[in-house]
C-alpha cells in the first residue's frame, strides 16, 4: 500500500492535484489507514499514471472520465475511444495551425523591422493595429 505521498512522486504527480481527481470521481475514494492516512494500491497507481499521461496528450477531463469509464470496459469495442482520440487529434491540429500562423506573423514582423526608430518601428506597428487581430481568426485566442 502506497501513501499519497509515495503515489505523487511514483506518478509524478501532486498531491493536491491527486486530491482533485478524488473530489472530481476521476480517482476513487481510497482506503485509509487507522490513522485515516490515504492507502493507495497498484490499481490506483496504473489509474492515476493513465490520467496523467491522457493530460499530458492533451485530453481534457471529461474525455478522460470517459476514456477511464470505457478502460473499465474492456469487452467493448474501441470505437468510442477512437473518436475521442480523433477528437483529440483535431483540436491538436487546429492549434498547431493557429500557432504556424502566429509565427508566420511574427517573423513577417521581424524581417519587416528595418531598425530605424520606434516612430517607424513595424513590431510597434503592427501591434497597435486591433483591427487585424480582431478579424483574423487565426491569433491565438481564436
Amino acid at each position: 500500500m502506497l501513501s499519497i505521498g509515495t503515489l505523487a512522486r511514483e506518478t509524478g504527480t501532486k498531491v493536491q492535484t491527486i486530491r482533485y481527481y478524488e473530489q472530481i470521481g476521476l480517482m476513487p475514494e481510497p482506503d485509509r489507514s487507522e490513522g485515516g492516512q490515504r492507502r493507495y494500491g497498484r490499481d490506483e497507481l496504473d489509474r492515476l499514471a493513465f490520467i496523467r499521461h491522457a493530460r499530458q496528450l492533451g485530453f481534457h477531463l471529461d474525455a478522460i472520465r470517459e476514456l477511464l469509464n470505457l478502460a473499465d470496459h474492456p469487452d467493448q469495442s474501441c470505437a468510442a475511444a477512437d473518436s475521442i482520440a480523433q477528437r483529440q487529434l483535431r483540436q491538436v491540429e487546429q492549434r498547431i495551425a493557429r500557432l504556424e500562423a502566429l509565427r508566420t506573423e511574427l517573423k513577417r514582423m521581424v524581417h519587416d523591422c528595418e531598425g530605424g526608430t520606434l516612430a517607424d518601428c513595424r513590431v510597434i506597428e503592427v501591434l497597435r493595429d486591433h483591427s487585424e487581430c480582431l478579424t483574423d481568426h487565426t491569433h491565438i485566442g481564436a
